[in-house]
């Protein structure tokens, strides 16, 4: 039986959630014409699997590591009725796995580990275009909060 689990990653899935960030950067370049051409990386993910304060969670099927993400806490601005906050991000599924519900099995890890921290607020930023992930996310009780808007200008 295939039966998906979840786990916290370790250094020996490094390699593999490498291959993930650039699966994640792929995604995401339709959507942001102002990321820097050829390789780049968004995360220290060896950072990231050492820290107190984050987890990396992988899902897996049998021995294969078939999606990924993060939370990190965060401290908010003084704002809010809040303290810290869970930042999610590197929410990445293998395109052969997506649409079976896999990146809510991570989101619950994430969220689970998040109150195990008692972290009660979760964030997350997507691309505003990228309407697949909006609903995932939507789905997973998230609703959206700001827009981030941007312009590029010239000098004249």
């Amino acid at each position: 039986m295939n039966t998906v689990a979840t786990r916290y990653a370790t250094l020996e899935d490094l390699n593999t959630l490498l291959q993930f960030e650039q699966g994640v950067i792929a995604a995401e370049r339709p959507f942001d014409e102002t990321l820097k051409e050829g390789a780049i990386n968004y995360y220290d993910l060896q950072e990231l699997i050492l820290s107190e304060d984050a987890a990396v969670v992988v899902a897996t099927m049998n021995t294969e590591i078939i999606a990924s993400g993060y939370a990190k806490i965060v401290q908010a601005k003084a704002f809010y009725k809040f303290s810290h906050y869970a930042y999610l991000g590197f929410m990445y599924v293998k395109p052969a796995y997506r649409g079976k519900g896999i990146n809510q099995l991570v989101l619950q890890q994430l969220s689970s580990w998040a109150l195990s921290k008692n972290i009660t607020e979760l964030r997350l930023e997507v691309y505003s275009d990228n309407l697949p992930a909006i609903h995932a996310y939507r789905k997973a009780g998230f609703k959206p909060d700001l827009t981030t808007m941007r312009m590029e200008i010239q000098p004249t």
